[in-house]
C-alpha cells in the first residue's frame, strides 16, 4: 500500500532528487549549497527558517518512513536510496547529518547575497544537502518574500506619515492582513501572515497566531490584533431599506469608549452612506460613541474613492490641521481601504490624498491576495544552488568550486565556493569563507546541526531586528 502520509520528509522533494545520489562524482565527501534572492525590487527580510526546522527537521526519520517512501518512489519510476536513508537512522538516530547556517531572522539583506548555507556533516551523506532543496527553499522563499514585501509597504507608509502625520504612533496598525481566504492553504496563511507580522500587528489570519506560538515562542504574548468588522452579508441581510438599522446595530453592538469598529459601507451607495447615514442620521451617535468608526469602501478606483470619501467625511464631520499642515478627521472617524491594495496602489492612494491636503493618518489599509498570494519564487528570483564540493580530485582532497554560468542567461550565474556574509563599510557583501579576515564576523551563524536547533528566537526579537 502506498502511504498517505504527506509529512514524510523523504517524499517532501521533487521526484528527480531520488536519482541524484548516484549522479555526483566518485570520492565526493561534502556538498555545500546556498540560498539567495537573486534580484528584486526591495531587500530581503529573512524569515521562516526556524518555522521550517521546527516543523520538518525536529522529528527523526523512521524505518516506517523509509518503507513508505521506498514503495512510492520505486513505483513512481525512480531508484530509491534505501541504504542511505537506513544509515541515517542507524548512524544518526534518523536526524539529518547536516549543518544549516543562516543570517538571523529579521535581518535585512540586499538581494544577490547569501542568506542560508547547507552542508552535510557526515561524508557518507554528501547527497543530502541537495535532496532537501525542495523543502528548504520553499520554507524560506515564501515567508521571506512576504516579509520583504510587507516591509516595502511599511516603508511607503512610513514616508507618507513622516510627511503628513504628527507622529508614527499608529504605524504598526496601518497595514492589516486580509489574505486568509485568498491563500492557497492554511499553512500559507500561518507562514505568510506571520511573516507580515514581522512588520505590523494587524491580521485577520488567525492561523498566524497559532504559528507564532508553535514556531516562535509567542505562547503568552498576543502577537497581533483585530477588531469587530462588518462584511457585506451582515449588512445586506437587513435589506436596502434596512441599511440604516444595520449600521446603527454595529454602533450599538461594538461602539463605546476606546473601542474600534469597522463597517463596510458600499453595499449599495457609498456616497449616500457617508452623506446621509453616517454623516447625518447617525452623526450624533458616531460623535458621541466614545470610540472610532472605521468606514470601509470596497469597490471602485481605490485612489479616487478614498479621496472622495475623505472629502465627503470632512464636509460632514469637519477636520483640523495638524502640525505638518495636513487635514485630519476627528478621532472618532477613519477610513480603511482593503480592495485593490498592493504596494503600487498604496503609494498612489497616499500621494493622491496628500496632494488633496489630507494626512496619511486618516487611513488604514487592508491587503489580501496582494500580500499573501500574488507572490511566487520568481518575485525575488529565489534559488538554492550547490557552490562547493569536497572530494578527492585532480588536486587532491579539497574544496572545489561548483557553479553554473549559462551563456544564455547571465542572471542565472551562481556563486562559487563556501560562502560567508560580511559587513564592509556599512554594506553587506557575500565573500568566500576563505576570504574572512582575522576578526571579521561571518553573519551566517549555525542554526541547525545534526538534528539540534541551536537558536530559538521569539517573534519580538525578530521584529526588533527588522527595524520595529
Amino acid at each position: 500500500m502506498f502511504t498517505n502520509n504527506i509529512h514524510n520528509l523523504i517524499l517532501n522533494a521533487d521526484s528527480y532528487k531520488a536519482s541524484h545520489w548516484v549522479q555526483y562524482p566518485p570520492n565526493t565527501e561534502y556538498m555545500s549549497s546556498y540560498i539567495e534572492a537573486r534580484r528584486g525590487d526591495y531587500p530581503v527580510v529573512f524569515f521562516g527558517l526556524q518555522a521550517f526546522i521546527k516543523e520538518y527537521l525536529s522529528k527523526p526519520i523512521t524505518l516506517q518512513d523509509i518503507d513508505e517512501a521506498g514503495a512510492v518512489i520505486t513505483a513512481h519510476g525512480l531508484p530509491f536510496n534505501r541504504e542511505g536513508w537506513e544509515n541515517i537512522v542507524n548512524k544518526h538516530g534518523g536526524f539529518l547529518p547536516i549543518r544549516i547556517q543562516a543570517v538571523p531572522e529579521g535581518s535585512i539583506v540586499p538581494v544577490s547575497n547569501v542568506v542560508c548555507q547547507v552542508v552535510n556533516t557526515d561524508p557518507e551523506f554528501f547527497w543530502l544537502p541537495s535532496y532537501i532543496e525542495t523543502a528548504l527553499l520553499r520554507g524560506i522563499w515564501y515567508p521571506s518574500t512576504v516579509a520583504s514585501l510587507s516591509k516595502y509597504c511599511k516603508n511607503i507608509i512610513t514616508k507618507a506619515m513622516e510627511k503628513s502625520a504628527d507622529s508614527l504612533e499608529g504605524l504598526p496598525f496601518k497595514l492589516h492582513d486580509f489574505g486568509a481566504r485568498g491563500a492557497s492553504s492554511m499553512e500559507t496563511v500561518a507562514l505568510g501572515s506571520l511573516a507580515h507580522l514581522v512588520n505590523f500587528v494587524g491580521t485577520d489570519g488567525m492561523s498566524a497566531l497559532a504559528g507564532a506560538s508553535r514556531w516562535y515562542g509567542m505562547t503568552d504574548d498576543m502577537p497581533a490584533f483585530s477588531i469587530p468588522a462588518a462584511e457585506h452579508s451582515t449588512m445586506t441581510s437587513w435589506g436596502r431599506d434596512g441599511e440604516l438599522d444595520a449600521y446603527e446595530n454595529m454602533l450599538k453592538q461594538f461602539g463605546g469608549d476606546g473601542k474600534i469598529v469597522a463597517v463596510v459601507s458600499d453595499s449599495y451607495d457609498l456616497w449616500n452612506a457617508i452623506d446621509n447615514i453616517w454623516g447625518n442620521k447617525l452623526k450624533n451617535q458616531v460623535e458621541k460613541t466614545g470610540g472610532t468608526l472605521v468606514i470601509r469602501p470596497d469597490s471602485g478606483d481605490p485612489a479616487k474613492v478614498v479621496r472622495e470619501a475623505l472629502e465627503r467625511l470632512a464636509a460632514k464631520f469637519g477636520t483640523t490641521t495638524n502640525s505638518k499642515g495636513y487635514k485630519i478627521l476627528p478621532d472618532y472617524v477613519r477610513l480603511i481601504q482593503g480592495d485593490g491594495i498592493n504596494a503600487a496602489s498604496i503609494d498612489k492612494i497616499l500621494n493622491t490624498i496628500m496632494q488633496a491636503g489630507y494626512s496619511a493618518d486618516n487611513l488604514t489599509f487592508g491587503m489580501g491576495g496582494g500580500l499573501l498570494q500574488q507572490v511566487n519564487r520568481d518575485t525575488m528570483s529565489w534559488a538554492m544552488k550547490a557552490s562547493a564540493i569536497y572530494k578527492d580530485g585532480a588536486e587532491g582532497k579539497k574544496w572545489y568550486d561548483v557553479f553554473k554560468d549559462p551563456i544564455t542567461s547571465r542572471s542565472k550565474r551562481s556563486k562559487k565556493g563556501r560562502l560567508a556574509l560580511v559587513e564592509v563599510d556599512g554594506n553587506l557583501k557575500t565573500i568566500r569563507e576563505t576570504e574572512l579576515a582575522d576578526g571579521q564576523i561571518n553573519l551566517l551563524r549555525d542554526v541547525y546541526v545534526d538534528g539540534k536547533l541551536l537558536i530559538d528566537e521569539k517573534l519580538t526579537e525578530i521584529r526588533e531586528r527588522a527595524g520595529w
